[in-house]
């Protein structure tokens, strides 16, 4: 598999975050539905044991016969690995708690750090015409989050609006000033996502502040609020756009889609 990435290829961002519930998968499902809407056609890679990408997309588990584990480790044609969704051009490849096996086996493998990014850029991916791969990154810094560190353009972190949840941020922000010195000098960060901001509430408002103070233009200027359609929607299988498009939800994305597409514009004009 060649490592050389055409100029035409789509754009890989990791979302990933070590700690739990911070709405990594929520931002995952919503963000790739956004950016179809405009226009785009995107992959979903779930990489993530628990397989709640996989859940909230509608892919049931007995329809997941290979899976991202297959994708990493074995010889399967990505036709029979990469399935549809409900909505045209957003794809997934689902994943099952035997990725939960997998870290243990990369370990002894000589490209272990590299095997999501040779996947990725195997030449029958070309037929997807795909502009943007999504990873839903498990919750934790283990090997399968530097794979897909290794494999991407940008990290994307979701933030949750709560008390010292900037102090998380370090070992992550180390984890990948380590793969960029390492194996991936173009790794950047995509932006900070403040998620579940309560406008009522004093302490989102102080976290705001605080990310902003720190990290400046990193941070992205759409905000995910809490939203209880946003929390129904993985239980109807279904990403918030589809399940309520009219909700305060679904246009949180739509305005994150926006901001990450006039970004990558301006990167390349």
């Amino acid at each position: 598999m060649s490592d050389v990435i055409p100029r035409t290829s789509p754009r890989i961002i990791a979302v990933a975050n070590q700690k739990g519930g911070v709405g990594k998968t929520t931002t995952t499902i919503n963000l790739g539905a956004a950016l179809v809407e405009t226009g785009s056609r995107v992959l979903i890679v779930d990489l993530d044991p628990q397989g709640n990408a996989s859940t909230g997309l509608g892919i049931e588990v007995d329809a997941r016969a290979h899976t991202t584990y297959d994708f990493l480790l074995d010889d399967v044609p990505l036709s029979e690995i990469v399935q549809p969704t409900a909505q045209d051009g957003l794809f997934v490849i689902p994943a099952t708690i035997d990725l939960s096996s997998a870290d243990i086996e990369l370990f002894s493998n000589e490209k272990r750090s590299f095997l999501l990014h040779d996947a990725l850029r195997q030449p029958a991916m070309g037929g997807f015409r795909l502009d943007y791969i999504l990873i839903d990154c498990p919750p934790s810094l283990n090997l399968l989050t530097v794979n897909a560190m290794v494999a991407a353009d940008s990290v994307l972190i979701p933030l949750q609006s709560e008390f010292f949840a900037l102090e998380g941020l370090s070992q992550l922000m180390l984890t990948i000033r380590e793969v960029r010195q390492a194996a991936n000098p173009g790794l950047r960060i995509e932006g900070v996502l403040l998620t579940m901001v309560d406008a009522r509430n004093n302490l989102s408002a102080q976290v705001e502040n605080d990310a902003r103070e720190n990290l400046g233009e990193l941070v992205f200027e759409t905000r995910i609020p809490r939203n209880v359609r946003l929390s129904e929607a993985p239980s109807y299988a279904l990403p918030v756009l589809s399940y309520d498009t009219a909700s305060k939800g679904a246009q949180a994305y739509r305005d994150l889609a926006r901001e990450i597409v006039q970004r990558h514009a301006r990167v390349a004009a």
